[in-house]
């Protein structure tokens, strides 16, 4: 009886292993399969990316596709772009765009480290005498590489010559570099 009690217990374990590694192995299949659903969409983010690159805009940089789907751009790669030929690569691109899921100049949610390195950017701004310097939020908009920059009522008169801004720009350079730093694409793939 003790024998049967025993090989009952060990067949008990055994089968409790095989659904154990039947579960851990359909775990495994699932994340593969995720994981190749984000490496078609990145390889659609290339492709469009190519494409904006052969058609005007040369250091445009690929596209960044984070864990939760986000997508972020190299918007600022289109700064000097004038609209006709702005028109020529959307037209030329869109079919791939499409595709990949973005659009050019949309970026997702900024993540909360790059808001936090914006609040201590602000927080030094308004203590170099910008009193009315905002904290960006998670529904300020950024720009890769560049942060969120200045929201236009924190401006003083004079703008970007003015001799406060400029004081406080030079005394925070630090802090501005970590919140342009945060923003680049790099960061953003790892945020």
């Amino acid at each position: 009886m003790q024998r049967r009690s025993a090989h009952l217990v060990g067949a008990a374990l055994a089968g409790k292993r095989r659904q154990h590694h039947r579960n851990d192995r359909g775990r495994r299949q699932s994340q593969r399969c995720r994981r190749r659903q984000r490496c078609g969409r990145r390889a659609k983010l290339h492709a469009a990316a190519q494409c904006i690159r052969e058609h005007g805009v040369p250091n445009y940089q690929d596209p960044v596709l984070t864990a939760d789907g986000y997508v972020y751009t190299d918007e600022v790669a289109f700064r000097p772009i004038e609209g006709p030929q702005m028109e020529a690569i959307q037209t030329t691109c869109h079919d791939l765009i499409q595709a990949a899921g973005f659009a050019i100049r949309d970026q997702g949610p900024p993540p909360p480290k790059l808001i936090q390195a914006g609040v201590k950017s602000a927080q030094c701004m308004r203590a170099h005498g910008l009193p009315n310097f905002k904290d960006p939020t998670a529904d300020s908009r950024f720009a890769p590489g560049k942060g969120f920059g200045m929201d236009p009522t924190s401006i003083p008169p004079g703008g970007k010559q003015n001799p406060t801004l400029r004081r406080a720009a030079e005394a925070c350079q630090a802090v501005l570099d970590e919140e342009a730093a945060a923003s680049s694409l790099g960061n953003l793939g790892n945020a």
